[in-house]
């Protein structure tokens, strides 16, 4: 009998530290994990990895983690998404995206490791 495909999560934020935490908590709960810093990046490699969960940061230097989510979306359709952000100027992009007929979750920075993992059972749907 084979072994059920473990969720691939993409972790995508600009700051090395987070990503990097995020990932850790994330393997030590058993999900396979990409990291990336660089939003275009994470867009690179989901055209040869499908992932099944976009983690990511909204406020990015290069672009903004709702963009992303856009275009993982055209690459991975049936990918989940999972925006963060400790900044309150992202309200007018989910307002963007939403008019845009795209709606993201959104977790407010910093988030407790025991609240994402609820968070990421809820949004992948798991018992």
């Amino acid at each position: 009998m084979a072994e059920p495909k473990r969720s691939i999560v993409f972790v995508v934020d600009d700051e090395s530290v987070v990503a990097s935490t995020l990932e850790l908590i994330l393997l030590s709960h058993g999900y396979e994990t990409r990291s990336f810093f660089d939003p275009l990046d994470a867009l690179k490699a989901a055209k040869s990895v499908t992932p099944t969960l976009l983690l990511a940061d909204v406020m990015m230097p290069s672009m903004n983690g709702i963009d992303l989510a856009k275009e993982i979306k055209q690459v991975c359709p049936a990918c989940k998404i999972l925006l963060f952000s400790g900044h309150m100027a992202t309200s007018k992009l989910f307002a963007k995206a939403k008019s845009d007929g795209c709606e993201f979750e959104l977790l407010a920075k910093p988030v407790h490791p025991g609240a994402l993992m609820e968070k990421i059972a809820e949004v992948l749907r798991l018992p």
